[in-house]
């Protein structure tokens, strides 16, 4: 049998859902602990975070080997890597921001692709996207406990 935090986790590490849908269901329907209810969500939202920033390099250069996906990876690094460096140093800034903004596809998932996108090394990439997960789940856990409302 699965444990509620298990639940909370996978549900946390999925792309439609992430945190923003896991703390209200661990605390709303499973009664669980705050901290436990963010905890759960946090790291269950960290896990594929790790695998998109290590693992969608390779799967572009992989897809790449057929000249439609070729065609379309060189349009998009030719519009999005221009200004490589800038993208890397105030990119990762950003990252922490919009992972942090709990508002529909501002995650995790869309932060790692972005960063991606853009060409932000994993090391810079990977602690401000942490760091918006932190962010969001802290804004979510208070939402959801009624101290802070969102219009």
């Amino acid at each position: 049998m699965i444990s509620n935090g298990l639940r909370i986790a996978f549900l946390s590490a999925l792309p439609l859902t992430e945190l923003r849908g896991a703390i209200p269901l661990a605390l709303a329907i499973y009664k669980m602990p705050v901290f436990q209810a963010y905890s759960f969500a946090v790291l269950g939202n960290i896990a594929p975070a790790i695998f998109l920033l290590l693992y969608l390099k390779p799967f572009s250069e992989y897809l790449c080997q057929w000249s439609l996906f070729n065609k379309f990876f060189q349009w998009l690094f030719k519009r999005t890597r221009r200004h490589e460096k800038k993208y890397e140093k105030y990119g990762a800034i950003f990252l922490l921001f919009f992972v942090a903004t709990p508002l529909p596809m501002t995650g995790a998932w869309t932060g790692s692709v972005a960063a991606f996108v853009f060409g932000i090394r994993f090391w810079y990439a990977f602690p401000t996207i942490v760091g918006g997960i932190l962010i969001a789940g802290i804004l979510v856990t208070l939402a959801s406990l009624g101290i802070i409302g969102f219009i």
